[in-house]
């Protein structure tokens, strides 16, 4: 829980950020990321290719 010192609010790093670090989100971004590249990849090949 935060305390007040000194005419200011201290809190830890899990408070600070509002939250818990986890659930995989690098790896669904980095994954999501990567499936946006391919699909635009086979569109060009499709669209823009003899």
């Amino acid at each position: 829980m935060a305390v007040r010192e000194d005419d200011r609010i201290v809190a830890n790093t899990t408070e600070a950020r509002a939250g818990v670090t986890g659930h995989n989100a690098r790896i669904v971004l980095a994954l999501s990321t990567l499936g946006v590249a391919v699909l635009f990849a086979i569109l060009y090949l499709y669209f823009f290719t003899a």
